[in-house]
């Protein structure tokens, strides 16, 4: 990417910039210098970058180093630093990580030693794929409303319901799952239980198809028997768990949309100054001066809001649930408006199957949809704000 003075700020340690010249340099290579290729097998695709992201050690920042890691805790920094990279390069390599992520977060957080020993290890290495499995057909930002239960039966839970747009649903190892236990009505009798793919009565109902080919599924359980030591944390417990595992890694959502976003300005700066009209660069239009300063600051405040909750969570805040949805609400709608204006200096090329900003226009869509709509976000914030203000 063309601007890295960001690495200067005073969020980052040395690490950090070490961390995003191995992953530019790395990216660049595994993916080319356009990236964002076609997906004839996704499942298999996504099995090879796993894979090659385990090989070049990256997968490992998903995990605390006692069990394979990268580092003592999760960095949040250093998770937005590799989402950012390979989302400018590839929206699928971008996914890949994020889910090795997010369907490890509870166990990293809230495992017992056992959980954590016989999940993590392999998720580091990339040989086990994660998923985290919240929402459900009615379900899906009003957490509580979830119905999938999981009984208690001599010593086992019995899980019955469904899920819904599970990422890796169909190529996971292992699903942690949300399921009401019956402690208390609503948020409070929740609890995550961890389900091996290979569960009697855990079934793939459906494959979903998207406009940016990810692996999703519809998950469906019919009598699915695990034991009781599966559970993560107490039960009751599951909003709190699913809560903070995301407070975790909204940041990188954010992250991941700052990639595109940067790709997207870097594609346009090039197209603006290498195609004529009328006799002269498009660059020297101020309609387009315009659109390429609009994306160059928002790219700027998204950089510094994503990484001011990362610092935070990383410097020992309990919980930055106000910080990381502000982070993810503006990154992902800033993301949105400059792949937008980038589509439109490209003009038709910019539609056309093959170019990247055709390519980013269909990633960036659902990141404004997943892990909390833009619309809970802002009322996150105004929650948040509220109650600061004693409202």
């Amino acid at each position: 990417m063309s601007d890295t003075s960001y690495l200067a700020w005073p969020f980052f340690d040395d690490y950090h910039r070490a961390l995003a010249a191995q992953l530019s340099d790395w990216a660049k290579t595994r993916f080319g210098e356009t990236g964002f290729s076609e997906h004839a097998d996704i499942d298999a695709d996504c099995a090879e970058i796993r894979a090659a992201l385990g090989e070049a050690g990256l997968t490992r920042q998903v995990v605390p180093s006692a069990y394979g890691g990268a580092q003592e805790s999760l960095d949040v920094r250093s998770l937005c630093l590799v989402r950012e990279h390979l989302a400018y390069r590839s929206g699928l390599a971008d996914f890949v990580f994020a889910m090795q992520g997010l369907g490890s977060g509870a166990i990293s957080l809230f495992g017992t030693s056992a959980q954590k020993q016989a999940w993590l290890p392999g998720v580091a290495s990339g040989e086990l794929c994660a998923a985290f499995a919240l929402t459900e057909p009615e379900a899906g930002s009003d957490v509580a409303a979830i119905t999938t239960e999981a009984r208690l039966d001599s010593g086992h839970y019995v899980i019955e319901g469904e899920k819904t747009f599970i990422s890796n649903g169909g190529i996971a190892d292992f699903y942690v799952v949300f399921a009401r236990t019956g402690e208390a009505d609503g948020a409070r009798g929740l609890s995550a239980i961890i389900v091996p793919a290979n569960t009697p009565g855990l079934v793939i109902a459906e494959r979903i198809e998207t406009m940016a080919p990810h692996p999703l599924a519809c998950l469906r359980f019919e009598n699915c028997r695990v034991p009781v030591d599966h559970r993560l944390g107490e039960g009751g417990a599951g909003f709190r768990i699913a809560m903070s595992t995301l407070d975790v890694f909204r940041s990188t959502v954010g992250a991941a949309a700052l990639g595109f976003a940067r790709r997207a300005l870097d594609e346009a700066t090039a197209r603006a100054r290498g195609r004529e009209l009328f006799g002269a660069p498009l660059a020297d239009l101020p309609g387009v001066q315009t659109q390429l300063a609009e994306m160059a600051v928002d790219i700027d405040a998204a950089a510094l809001l994503i990484y001011r909750a990362a610092w935070t969570k990383d410097g020992g805040a309990a919980r930055v649930t106000r910080e990381a949805a502000m982070a993810k609400l503006y990154a992902t709608e800033a993301a949105q408006k400059a792949i937008d204006a980038a589509v439109q200096i490209f003009g038709g090329l910019g539609v056309t199957k093959g170019n990247v900003a055709e390519a980013l226009y269909r990633e960036i869509r659902a990141l404004r949809i997943y892990e909390g709509a833009s619309e809970v976000q802002k009322l996150v914030i105004a929650r948040s704000h509220l109650a600061e203000a004693g409202a």
